[in-house]
């Protein structure tokens, strides 16, 4: 059921936020000496006006049937992991969030490859005058004819030093939260508190490991058009903090926190209900329900995608 609960989250999170992580990317390869947007309204605006609002959906197609996966996969293993560990303490929630978020970087690296370039297709034009891929399907196989497995796993070490910790701070803290707002079955604010638990807790996944997003997602988007800028994770440092300084590692971090916290609430709560109601602990029973018999996090400890 774990699961299940985290295909259904996942389909949630990508509808509410795949506009704000389309934003979020041409921020962060977009370039310093000829900038297209002055900031995260503006690059709103600018891609509504130029491509209609499609375009901020563009390359929904890979996250919506990778997030489903992913999620699935996040909150199996969370769920497993923390049963194998037996023991609920905020270090084995980290652990097992941890764990979780290393084992998804199989399916999430490759989905996110061809959801970045498909994004940056087309920047600025209503109808692309060339379109070098057709779906991210279509992205993916010609990636892999021309660049063979590595380049479909472009990004990996970087996703790997993102998801890790990233998803044992999501992990982390939602079960705080839960349980510092008291999360009870008969709370008549359980779903507001849900709601919060967690966006707060996607908010500080992504706090605590965004720099290295922006080097991901330079890297995979490197290439694009023919030229590649980049030799590797430590060249793409070099050169991005040379040309634009620290401050490149905040760059899309707003439309990012404006996403996280709606994408996050709807994936938590979608997954925390999916489960109750199949362990036949829905509002009906609330009034009998006792307060042990809490989320996920708190009671079996399951629950995250970014």
């Amino acid at each position: 059921m774990d699961f299940v609960a985290g295909c259904v989250g996942g389909a949630a999170g990508v509808l509410v936020g795949h506009p704000f992580d389309t934003v979020k990317v041409r921020l962060q390869v977009q370039s310093i000496d000829k900038p297209l947007y002055r900031g995260t309204f503006h690059c709103f605006q600018s891609i509504i006006r130029q491509e209609s609002l499609t375009g901020l959906y563009k390359g929904i197609g890979s996250p919506m049937m990778g997030l489903t996966f992913i999620n699935a996969i996040v909150f199996g293993v969370q769920g497993n992991t923390m049963r194998l560990l037996a023991h609920d303490t905020p270090l084995n929630q980290f652990l097992a969030g941890a764990a979780a978020g290393a084992i998804q970087c199989v399916i999430c690296c490759p989905m996110e490859l061809a959801k970045t370039r498909m994004q940056m297709q087309g920047t600025g034009e209503k109808k692309p005058s060339r379109k070098l891929y057709k779906n991210s399907l279509d992205c993916l196989v010609r990636i892999y004819k021309r660049e063979g497995v590595r380049g479909v796993n472009r990004g990996m070490v970087t996703t790997l030093i993102r998801e890790t910790p990233g998803f044992g701070v999501y992990f982390l803290a939602y079960d705080v939260l839960t349980r510092s707002i008291g999360f009870e079955l008969h709370d008549r604010f359980m779903i507001p508190k849900l709601l919060f638990a967690g966006g707060m807790a996607g908010i500080a996944s992504w706090l605590s490991t965004y720099p290295v997003d922006v080097i991901k997602s330079r890297l995979q988007a490197d290439g694009v058009g023919g030229v590649n800028r980049y030799s590797g994770i430590a060249d793409c440092v070099r050169q991005s903090v040379r040309r634009e300084g620290y401050m490149v590692f905040t760059r899309g971090l707003t439309s990012t926190l404006l996403r996280a916290f709606p994408v996050n609430a709807a994936t938590f709560a979608t997954v925390t209900l999916i489960l109750m109601y199949a362990r036949g602990e829905g509002p009906k029973d609330c009034e009998e329900a006792q307060p042990s018999q809490l989320a996920p996090t708190q009671q079996e400890a399951q629950p995250s995608g970014l």
